[in-house]
């Protein structure tokens, strides 16, 4: 059987592409090129169905939320709330598997970032 190999891209809707590419990469680091492409380092990523009725995303019309991989979350949130970023004020540290915090992006999208275990 044939699998896939990894996410090749994660494409969404924007009101301002422009203005909300360069949060990204104003805040986060996330350096894509012209074409959008981005090398990201190797690690792992989570593919997990979220039941229709979570509260976890935010805001309900949020379909999907992204998570991103950190060195550092506590320098990570602190550079975010620097640069003026709506940081949620809480954090969720997993057994095993790591600590989490979330951002907001410009369009209202919630963002998880991950720092592994």
């Amino acid at each position: 059987m044939e699998r896939v190999l990894g996410i090749g891209g994660y494409f969404f809707r924007a009101a301002d592409p422009a203005a909300l590419g360069a949060w990204y990469r104003d805040f986060l680091g996330l350096d894509a090129d012209e074409s959008g492409t981005w090398q990201q380092e190797p690690g792992p990523t989570v593919f997990a169905p979220f039941d229709a009725g979570t509260d976890y995303f935010g805001s309900p019309s949020q379909q999907a939320m992204l998570n991103f991989r950190v060195r550092d979350l506590d320098a990570m949130l602190v550079q975010l709330r620097e640069k003026g970023a709506d940081v949620a004020d809480e954090t969720q540290d997993m057994d095993g598997i790591g600590r989490f915090g979330w951002v907001t992006d410009l369009e209202g999208n919630r963002i998880e970032l991950w720092q592994s275990a």
